[in-house]
């Protein structure tokens, strides 16, 4: 369990230098293992061989490789499986039915005349390539196969759990590319990589089954903030558009009302028990290190605005600011209601433990005075310029969270 400390205070915001780009954090890496798959004299699944009635063929990829595919039949004997095949289920669309974003066309922060300020983007920077992927189209899209500085990555989005997670596309030896299934595993996306076809879980980036099960993605610190923060602290930025190829009507939410409502979509996707210790629905700053995790209650830090924890012997900030709109409550993004812009980050900088807090548009270190934006940039005061680490964290509900992080902490703990 983490060893928690919590902390709620307040500052004032001001301007300052534009800091510099950090050094990017290495992606969060997990230990790689693979079962044994069993032995079976039943032919193995083609990807298009045998297509069913009513079902396009699956994107094509020059990168297909000549194995079994999960995609087609994953209740094929030769699989090993991580998870009970029968527990992925069927989400409704086919395979791509839901299809991702492999050429994403972005442009200038100063360019971008789409979006309220209110509304949400996933915010992701590598190697100081700053970008910006609006919730308005990751909920059409859910996926989206992309470069950041140098990096291929995968930017992914999940309504139903309301969770965002970036990885690195360069696994087992090769860079993949993915695509959504169509599936749902405890509410949650399932995805397939084009090159095997195996199948991965989107909340943990793991294949489940398939040719490359076993294998774990690494993750990129990824943050939901709103449109006015990001965009006023990266004029320099490049921001997804809407030129997509695809007709939908972004800025409308296709799952209006799920936010306040007490119930998932269908219960039909939630194959085991929902953790009972928080309401399924309720929102939390999840963190996760080393076999650790913690999950932050999201009312909680709305309203101190910093909690402090020690995550796997690492102290850690999560902060959050209003002004960012939910993008699963209002038939309109902009109107959701105020879910806030949350972030996490090392309090410990060039061996110096810092304690924050909040007050204005931003927040404090107590030891300087100095004042720190929502993206862990000293503006103003002796460390202006300086930045924080970020870590990896999920913006998601309680449900999904306690579902694949089952012995997670809770902060404030439970009375």
């Amino acid at each position: 369990m983490a060893a928690v400390t919590v902390l709620a205070v307040l500052a004032a915001a001001c301007g300052g230098t534009e800091a510099p780009a950090a050094a990017s954090p290495a992606p969060t890496t997990t230990t790689l293992f693979i079962p044994e798959a069993p032995e079976t004299d039943v032919p193995p699944p083609n990807a298009n061989g045998d297509i069913p009635p009513g079902r396009a063929p699956l994107a094509d990829s020059s990168g297909r490789e000549s194995v079994p595919s999960a995609l087609v039949d994953r209740f094929w004997p030769g699989f090993a499986a991580l998870i009970p095949p029968e527990q992925i289920r069927s989400g409704g669309p086919p395979p791509d039915g839901i299809p991702a974003l492999d050429e994403p066309v972005l442009a200038p922060t100063d360019e971008i005349d789409f979006l309220a300020d209110s509304e949400a983007v996933l915010s992701l920077e590598i190697n100081g390539d700053a970008r910006a992927y609006p919730l308005q189209i990751m909920t059409w899209h859910e996926l989206v196969n992309d470069t950041v500085g140098g990096v291929p990555v995968t930017i992914s989005y999940c309504p139903l759990c309301n969770s965002s997670v970036a990885y690195d596309r360069n696994a087992a030896g090769r860079v993949l590319d993915f695509g959504t299934s169509g599936m749902l595993y405890q509410s949650s996306l399932v995805m397939y990589d084009r090159q095997t076809q195996s199948l991965w879980t989107h909340f943990d980036g793991l294949a489940v089954i398939g040719e490359l099960i076993g294998t774990q993605l690494d993750f990129w610190p990824m943050a939901v903030v709103s449109w006015e923060a990001w965009r006023d602290a990266h004029p320099d930025g490049m921001v997804l558009t809407q030129e997509t190829g695809y007709f939908r009507t972004y800025g409308r939410n296709p799952y209006v009302g799920y936010e306040t409502s007490e119930r998932l979509l269908s219960p039909a996707f939630q194959s085991t028990d929902i953790d009972e210790r928080l309401p399924a629905k309720e929102r939390v700053v999840g963190i996760r290190s080393a076999g650790d995790a913690v999950a932050v209650r999201h009312a909680h830090l709305e309203e101190a605005g910093v909690v402090e924890v020690d995550l796997a012997g690492v102290p850690l900030v999560a902060w959050n600011l209003p002004g960012a709109s939910s993008a699963i409550d209002a038939p309109e993004l902009s109107n959701g209601i105020d879910v806030g812009s949350s972030g996490v980050f090392e309090r410990r900088l060039e061996g110096r433990l810092l304690s924050f807090s909040r007050a204005g548009d931003g927040f404090r270190d107590a030891e300087t005075g100095s004042v720190w934006n929502l993206f862990g940039e000293a503006t103003a005061g002796e460390l202006a310029g300086s930045r924080l680490r970020p870590r990896e964290f999920v913006d998601t509900f309680w449900f999904a969270w306690g579902t694949f992080e089952p012995t997670s902490s809770i902060v404030p703990p439970l009375g």
